[in-house]
C-alpha cells in the first residue's frame, strides 16, 4: 500500500526519516525538502503525471502566491488544524481502498517461525484507529517541522512481516494526492509532503 500506515503502530517512527529530528531545523531554513533525492524524484514523477491528467491546472490555485513563502512546510499546510484536516481524510480514504488493503486482510505472517501462516489482519476498532490518525497526523507534523512529539512505533518494525508490497504503497500515496487536491493544497506544498513520504518505501515495502 503505501505507506501502509496500515497497523496501528503504523508507519512513522522518529527514527523513520534519517534523522528527522535532528534534520528538520536546518531543512526548514531553505525550503523544505525531504532529504532523499530519490524521494524527491519519485514526488515530482507523481506531480506531472497528475498534472499530465489534468492539464496542468490541478492543485495549482496558490501556488504562485506561495512561490517564495519560507515558512516551514507545516505552516503552509494550515498547521495542526490542516495537518489533523488531512491525516482525517487520507486515512479514511486509504483504509476504503481495496487496492491498499489497509487492514492487511488475507495476509498471512509466512517465514520459518513457528508463527508460521498466521493472520496479520490489523482490527479496526475505533480506539486503535483513532491512535493511528493520531501517530501519522503527529510524523506529518513533525516530519514537515512542526512540533517534535511522535508517540507511535518505530516504523520499520512497526511493519514487519506485513507484506506491504509496493503497489500497495503506491495506492495509498495515490489516496494522499487525491486528498491534497480535494483540499485544493497548492502543487508546491504537495509536492513536499509526497515526498516525505516517499522517504519512508524503504521501511515498509516489503514486497516488490
Amino acid at each position: 500500500m503505501m505507506i501502509k500506515l496500515t497497523t496501528p503502530a503504523m508507519l512513522l517512527s522518529i527514527a523513520l526519516f534519517s534523522g528527522c529530528a535532528g534534520t528538520s531545523q536546518q531543512q526548514n531554513k531553505d525550503y523544505f525538502t525531504s532529504g532523499s533525492a530519490q524521494a524527491d524524484q519519485r514526488a515530482e514523477q507523481r506531480m506531472a503525471q497528475a498534472q499530465q491528467l489534468t492539464g496542468g491546472s490541478q492543485g495549482s490555485g496558490s501556488g504562485t502566491a506561495l512561490a517564495d513563502d519560507k515558512r516551514s512546510l507545516y505552516d503552509r499546510l494550515g498547521g495542526q488544524a490542516g495537518v489533523q484536516a488531512i491525516t482525517e481524510d487520507w486515512i479514511n480514504r486509504a483504509m476504503a481502498d481495496p487496492r491498499v488493503n489497509w487492514n492487511r486482510q488475507d495476509v498471512t505472517q509466512g517465514g520459518l517461525s513457528i508463527h508460521f501462516d498466521r493472520s496479520v489482519q490489523w482490527d479496526p476498532n475505533p480506539q486503535a484507529v483513532n491512535d493511528m490518525k493520531t501517530h501519522i497526523a503527529q510524523f506529518i507534523a513533525l516530519a514537515s517541522g512542526g512540533p517534535s512529539v511522535y508517540q507511535g512505533k518505530e516504523m520499520k518494525s512497526a511493519h514487519a512481516g506485513l507484506h506491504i508490497s509496493n503497489a500497495e504503497f503506491d495506492a495509498a500515496v495515490g489516496d494522499l494526492k487525491a486528498t491534497l487536491d480535494k483540499m485544493q493544497i497548492a502543487n508546491k506544498e504537495q509536492k513536499e509532503l509526497l515526498a516525505i513520504m516517499e522517504t519512508t518505501r524503504a521501511q515498509i515495502v516489503e514486497e516488490q
